[in-house]
């Protein structure tokens, strides 16, 4: 897994999404169908979500806040979120 800064971390929460995290998938990947969800993994920075990577039957997302983009979060989502090692 990509270094991440010191402040962030990438979880895999259970499915279906619990209400504060499915606002925060929602609000970075607006077009994902939320209750169709086959995985997730989520990016966590300063107690707030910065990050997620979507997976459900057709597709996928993945999106992380401008500011804390270039900095190996995308990476580190795709790869949580397939199952991968957890910072």
């Amino acid at each position: 897994m990509p270094s991440l800064p010191a402040r962030v971390r990438v979880t895999r929460p259970p499915l279906p999404l619990a209400p504060a995290l499915r606002g925060a998938a929602a609000r970075l990947c607006p077009a994902a169908p939320l209750e169709a969800l086959t995985a997730a993994a989520l990016a966590v920075a300063g107690g707030s979500v910065i990050g997620a990577a979507l997976a459900w039957p057709g597709g996928e997302a993945v999106a992380v806040e401008s500011a804390w983009r270039g900095r190996g979060i995308e990476e580190a989502l795709r790869e949580a979120r397939s199952g991968g090692k957890l910072s």
